[in-house]
């Protein structure tokens, strides 16, 4: 399948990226990965690598000294500006800051969308000052997630796209190795979404509150190998 130019796939997809983001799976997500952020990032100068519209963005901003986003789509970066958000527009192949410019650098939803991805991982690096920790989230090929998205057919995003049309990697451990730089070091990783089919059971009441906190449960730990979303904490050596 022929992919869509990323930049207008995103433009695309921000119209209704928000719609629903306020209740259910989605808001789980956005709570586990901001639980995860927390130790990383409160006090701290940080970049979120792949802002989109700033939902993550914003909860950080609230904990850190300074948050700033980047985002290649500018039809993202609206929504996330509108949310009273620092963010411009910048490939993560090519990042507009300094070097040792963050303490923290995470990316969520984003990394598997990246096709360069090596020189991505060493650009986030390169911005993270020595002793930060850049907070890294892959898809996991080894998932129920991994294997649902192999056997459904194309979702669709809006009247003109659907998520086959943009690249999409999934990424074993030693994948994610392979592309880290060698002055960073892994540290531990987390597991999000290793029991959830599909997002429509959190909307199932009594069952949607069990899963999550099934799922709170799993995050860690040997499970967090199975998980949909494996998140990789990395910290830049001296």
């Amino acid at each position: 399948m022929t992919h869509r130019n990323p930049q207008e796939y995103y433009d695309d997809f921000s119209k209704v990226y928000d719609n629903p983001r306020d209740g259910g799976y989605h808001l789980f997500l956005d709570e586990l990965e901001t639980e995860i952020l927390k130790n990383y990032v409160t006090g701290k100068t940080v970049l979120e690598a792949g802002c989109g519209t700033g939902l993550i963005l914003k909860r950080v901003a609230a904990m850190a000294e300074k948050a700033v986003g980047v985002d290649l789509s500018p039809g993202m970066l609206e929504k996330a500006r509108e949310r009273g958000l620092e963010c411009s527009q910048a490939d993560l192949s090519a990042l507009p800051f300094p070097d040792a410019s963050f303490d923290a650098v995470y990316s969520f939803k984003v990394l598997a969308h990246v096709p360069d991805i090596k020189k991505a991982m060493q650009e986030m690096t390169r911005v993270t000052k020595p002793g930060g920790h850049l907070i890294l989230e892959f898809y996991n090929p080894y998932s129920l997630r991994g294997l649902v998205k192999k056997l459904k057919p194309a979702t669709k995003i809006t009247g003109t796209a659907h998520d086959e049309q943009v690249f999409t990697r999934y990424d074993s451990c030693s994948d994610v190795l392979s592309y880290a730089p060698e002055n960073i070091s892994l540290i531990k990783t987390r597991g999000i979404r290793v029991l959830t089919p599909a997002a429509f059971v959190h909307d199932i009441p009594l069952l949607g509150s069990m899963l999550r906190g099934a799922e709170r449960l799993v995050s860690s730990g040997p499970t967090s190998a199975l998980a949909g979303f494996r998140v990789y904490i990395f910290r830049r050596n001296e």
